[in-house]
């Protein structure tokens, strides 16, 4: 069993950054992909990002290509997320995810594992 615990929302202006955290326990995560997806009010959860278990291959929605990067630390058990120019638009709770078979990085059905999510407000 994994648990996994989101931390570093809260509330940032448009065009700042906010680096998101999600630390694992109760199992090593070095040999699974790794996701970030989000949730907006009103709206279904929708992926964000993605990472494989050795971190050398990411993968990116196209929304927030270019203003995001996912990233993982295998010996601290932890993935992060550093998000920059932020907009209103990526105002949602933000819920990391973990997964070790399947054949699609950005299927939500695929990830075995959750985190409670982390409130990422973006508003002047």
């Amino acid at each position: 069993q994994v648990q996994l615990v989101e931390s570093g929302g809260g509330l940032v202006q448009p065009g700042g950054s906010l680096r998101l955290s999600c630390a694992a326990s109760g199992r090593t995560l070095s040999r699974y992909i790794l996701g970030w997806f989000r949730q907006a009010p009103g709206k279904e959860r929708e992926f964000v990002a993605a990472i494989s278990w050795s971190g050398g291959v990411t993968y990116y929605a196209d929304s927030v290509k270019g203003r995001f990067t996912i990233s993982r630390d295998n010996a601290k058990n932890t993935v992060y997320l550093q998000m920059n120019s932020l907009t209103p638009e990526d105002t949602a709770v933000y819920y990391c995810a973990a997964r070790m078979f399947g054949s699609s990085w950005s299927r939500i059905s695929e990830y075995d594992y959750w985190g409670q999510g982390t409130q990422v407000t973006v508003s002047s």
